[in-house]
């Protein structure tokens, strides 16, 4: 990867964050990127992953669209008791085995707030 496709994809990846809050930007990864280019750049993400890194690996598992890579994001959030941030993650993987439990939960939440 060249300092143009490092620019290009920083770029990119700054256009297509999703904020803070529970709000969806996108579910589709960047289209313009090669089989190749996907391949390193989810590679560097699962080296961050493991070093801890885990909302640059995060960031850059949405921009590739690798559903693995977003899938072990949310099972961090899971363990962390961070059901939102875990059930962004599985949503955006299309992991609806792994997000159900989450629906469940807020479903089960809201009964009681409305009892």
């Amino acid at each position: 990867m060249n300092v143009e496709d490092i620019n290009e994809f920083k770029k990119v990846l700054s256009e297509k964050q999703i904020p803070d809050g529970f709000i969806k930007v996108t579910d589709n990864p960047v289209s313009n990127l090669t089989s190749e280019q996907k391949v390193i750049l989810n590679r560097r993400a699962n080296e961050m992953f493991n070093n801890g890194n885990i909302e640059d690996a995060r960031r850059i598992y949405i921009t590739t669209g690798y559903s693995d890579g977003l899938t072990r994001v949310g099972d961090y959030y899971v363990n962390k008791n961070e059901s939102l941030k875990a059930l962004k993650s599985y949503y955006l993987a299309h992991n609806k085995r792994d997000a159900e439990p989450i629906y469940e939960l807020i479903a089960k939440v809201i009964s009681q707030i409305i009892k």
